[in-house]
């Protein structure tokens, strides 16, 4: 009636493959976003403020910290014992 569940480490495999194909496309459009973002910075094209420079640079940042946290937070989860 019901199809048979993966084996738990098969599961685990296509996840670590899933992670690693989504996870390169996203770092790359990132990389490549803040290439552009960089553009906006040349000032023979572009007029700013200090201030908007910086607001722009601390949500940045700000952001990258989350991102930075809840990657070490799954990191520091302690793993259940088993034999």
């Amino acid at each position: 009636m019901f199809g048979k569940s993966k084996p738990k480490v098969e599961r685990k495999i296509l996840k670590e493959e899933r992670f690693k194909r989504i996870a390169s496309r996203r770092v790359q459009e990132i990389l490549n976003k803040l290439r552009l973002l960089k553009n906006c910075a040349n000032t023979s094209n572009y007029s700013y403020t200090a201030e908007q420079a910086r607001k722009i640079i601390n949500t940045i940042e700000d952001e990258w910290k989350k991102v930075r946290s809840d990657f070490k937070n799954l990191k520091s989860k302690k793993e259940e014992f088993s034999l």
